[in-house]
């Protein structure tokens, strides 16, 4: 697993956002420490050197704020 970054919040509309220290692909799968599925990756937000990645989620417990997210490879 990579770390790609932290999460940053929940958003209103339900995604979660995450402060991505290294590029992501959209539709990549999201994980918690534990190798847990998270989400996938929607869309990215921001200008490239401090990129924001919006995850609809796929669990009911996202994590917390600070949190590290991971991908596989």
């Amino acid at each position: 697993m990579k770390e790609i970054g932290a999460i940053l919040h929940q958003a209103k509309s339900g995604r979660l956002i995450v402060s991505l220290s290294r590029p992501v692909r959209p539709g990549s799968y999201v994980l918690d420490d534990k190798g847990r599925k998270l989400g996938t990756v929607v869309e990215l937000i921001g200008p490239v050197k401090s990129a924001y990645a919006s995850v609809a989620l796929a669990t009911s417990r996202p994590g917390r704020k600070s949190d590290k997210v991971y991908v596989n490879g």
